[in-house]
């Protein structure tokens, strides 16, 4: 194994030279950041095609889409710099580099639903209608970005000799990802290399899941604002338990808790409780309704 290269030795595939950029002109970039433009543009395309099912003006995800862009990828940045300030508060323009990684996607998506409530408070339509038809392209966007990580040898997790093992060579990765655990099973062939859980892969392959079922439903919702609870809940749980696999958790200060799943698990619960009450509201809206139409058949 060579630096550069990257391998799931279990299924056999092995990739030589994979690399983090490319030049265009004289001028390097990066996949990471090729990727996440490309899951913008997914997740941009998912939603104008939803609007135009809905029947909704598409000039408003066209206006809405630039806005959530930027303030999404500030919102990201802030998000992981603040719980990574020990990284930055030396050399605080380093907070301006985001070529490399550093964006935390609870900061991006934070940012985005925000500007979504002024957008939509601004051109008076609903906003749960609206996040409703925006939200589907946000996890499609997730799921196609996450292999800006793979990319960049990021967001991986300890230790496995399991099916999707992946081995990448310890000079590709940054120090600071390498725990204990990955150092004592550190490994030999040319170069040092580590063996870890692909995280990121089983966060899009989940995230992909997720927006499946949230197209199949979406026909069937019962109330605006079911989608995006589905989101919030789908991503919530997923994010909670891929967290605690991976080397690279973003912390609360001065504990070993992990921002993204103690947020993950609230919103989950957030969204169990919120379709729980809705729905019965619903029913009982229902009862009630059903009882003055009976009383007013049977008045003389």
């Amino acid at each position: 194994m060579n630096s550069g290269d990257i391998s799931f030795p279990h299924l056999g595939i092995e990739l030589h030279n994979v690399p983090t950029g490319f030049n265009v002109f004289g001028i390097h970039i990066m996949w990471y950041g090729v990727l996440i433009t490309i899951g913008m543009a997914a997740g941009f395309a998912a939603a104008l095609r939803q609007a135009k099912k809905e029947h909704v003006d598409t000039e408003l995800i066209w206006d809405f889409f630039i806005p959530a862009i930027i303030f999404g990828v500030i919102g990201a940045r802030i998000y992981y710099v603040v719980f990574f300030w020990d990284m930055y508060k030396d050399n605080p323009l380093s907070i301006f580099n985001i070529r490399e990684g550093g964006l935390a996607i609870y900061g991006g998506v934070i940012a985005a639903i925000l500007t979504c409530y002024i957008f939509t408070k601004i051109k008076k339509i609903s906003f749960l209608k609206f996040l409703d038809i925006c939200i589907p392209g946000l996890i499609l966007g997730q799921a196609i970005g996450r292999w800006g990580n793979f990319m960049n040898r990021e967001v991986f997790g300890r230790y496995t000799d399991g099916l999707f093992a992946m081995r990448l060579p310890i000079v590709d990765v940054r120090s600071r990802d390498v725990t204990m655990e990955l150092a004592e099973h550190m490994f030999s062939d040319n170069v040092n290399y580590i063996q870890v859980m692909p995280t990121f892969l089983y966060e899009s392959a989940l995230n992909l899941l997720i927006f499946l079922i949230m197209i199949l439903y979406r026909k069937h919702k019962k109330f605006q604002g079911e989608i995006t609870l589905i989101y919030l809940g789908g991503y919530g749980i997923i994010r909670f338990f891929i967290e605690g696999l991976r080397t690279d958790r973003l912390l609360l200060w001065n504990t070993n808790i992990a921002v993204s799943q103690l947020l993950g698990m609230i919103l989950f619960l957030f969204a169990v409780g919120a379709e729980v009450v809705v729905r019965v509201r619903m029913a009982r809206k229902k009862v009630i309704e059903k009882q003055n139409s009976s009383s007013e058949d049977s008045t003389p």
